[in-house]
């Protein structure tokens, strides 16, 4: 994983903390720390979006040059909340890889008892630290905060060392991850999960291989000069027809390969706003067999 790619941490929970000025009803997902966890200088941009015409010039902006993020972003974090949510009472730990500035381990209260491990790159670790003991005094009890870089490090054997056990029925969180993995990160990230006790359940999203090989553009040529040609941190995709048998080879089954078109018809429809979904990234939700 490029450290490019740690840069992209703030972005989505920036994102998630100008969500909460939106009214009650129109908002999609709740979150009241997004905004306490972020560095200081992402706090002030977010600040900024307060009026609601700085909102919806902002979401212009983003929906413009990036048609569907901000929807898509929304919708994959309520959909994750809402699995974890419903397995609280079967899964014995949480396991979230690349976590960036998540914050479901501190504000979902059925996580407040569950061992939660969060994997990061060292640079966003430190960050998180940092404002995790700004925000609670120290680092919840519960809460492991693990630097590793998935391209380079064995994650079992590293969280092994931080107390967790594949014993443990496991929800794993790979959220916004996949893409940003070499094929031999990819490889070592499932040998990791492959050992994941039965009854595991895990959520991540991926971007279609048809996009990242410049095949379909989907009229996301944007994200796709920025992201695959000129940063060159997007490197891993997967046609939605190929995860199956990807799975079944590290005791993964497919429950669910959603869309965000179908993830804005539950979650954006509802609260009355329009926003545009993503075709380029998909949600993946697998158990272990």
């Amino acid at each position: 994983m490029t450290k490019a790619a740690a840069k992209t941490g703030v972005s989505p929970t920036a994102l998630i903390a100008i969500e909460q000025y939106f009214p009650v009803k129109q908002r999609i997902i709740e979150d009241d720390l997004a905004y306490r966890i972020l560095p200081f200088g992402a706090r002030a941009l977010v600040w900024l979006a307060r009026p609601d015409w700085v909102r919806s010039w902002l979401i212009h902006v983003t929906e413009k040059d990036s048609p569907g993020i901000w929807g898509s972003l929304v919708c994959r974090k309520r959909y994750i909340d809402e699995k974890l949510i419903d397995l609280s009472n079967q899964i014995e730990a949480v396991v979230n890889l690349g976590a960036g500035f998540d914050t479901r381990a501190y504000r979902l209260p059925v996580l407040y008892d569950i061992p939660v491990w969060e994997v990061d790159q060292l640079e966003n670790i430190k960050a998180k630290q940092n404002r995790l003991c700004k925000v609670f005094g120290k680092i919840p009890s519960n809460v492991k905060l693990v630097a590793i870089d998935l391209d380079l490090e064995d994650p079992g054997a590293i969280l092994e060392s931080y107390g967790y056990s594949t014993d443990k029925r496991t929800f794993f969180i790979l959220e916004a991850l996949t893409q940003y993995l070499t094929d031999k990160g990819i490889r070592t990230t499932f040998n990791f999960l492959a050992k994941a006790s039965r009854g595991s359940r895990l959520a991540f999203t991926y971007i279609r291989k048809d996009f990242l090989d410049g095949r379909v553009m989907y009229g996301m040529e944007n994200f796709y000069k920025k992201y695959v040609v000129k940063d060159k941190i997007w490197l891993f995709g997967m046609d939605p027809d190929a995860w199956p048998n990807f799975l079944n080879e590290y005791g993964w089954q497919v429950i669910e390969d959603v869309g965000y078109d179908e993830m804005a018809e539950k979650y954006i429809k509802p609260a009355g706003r329009i926003l545009a979904s993503t075709p380029i990234e998909r949600m993946v939700y697998a158990e272990k067999s």
